[in-house]
């Protein structure tokens, strides 16, 4: 992985303490609206850190990719990913 591991490897625990505070709410019946909104606040993080981990796989795989003239894999993950969202 080419990102910055510290950064995504902070991204994703808070995201995971943030699941386990949820999974809380859940288990103790609180509000429906509160439990959403901290669901949300997990996904912007999740969302966050995959967002760092294809730019620097753009950054530098797939440029390499482009450099050494052998660009049509690296593309095609791309768009295999693209079609998934």
């Amino acid at each position: 992985m080419k990102a910055d591991k510290n950064d995504v490897t902070s991204l994703i625990k808070t995201a995971r303490g943030q699941l386990d505070g949820i999974l809380k709410m859940i288990e103790d019946d609180r509000y429906c609206m509160d439990i959403s909104n901290q669901l949300m606040a997990a996904q912007a993080i999740i969302k966050k850190a995959n967002k760092a981990i294809l730019s620097a796989h753009m950054q530098c795989c797939v440029t390499e990719a482009v450099e050494s003239g052998n660009p049509q894999n690296k593309i095609e993950e791309l768009v295999n990913l693209i079609n998934k969202l």
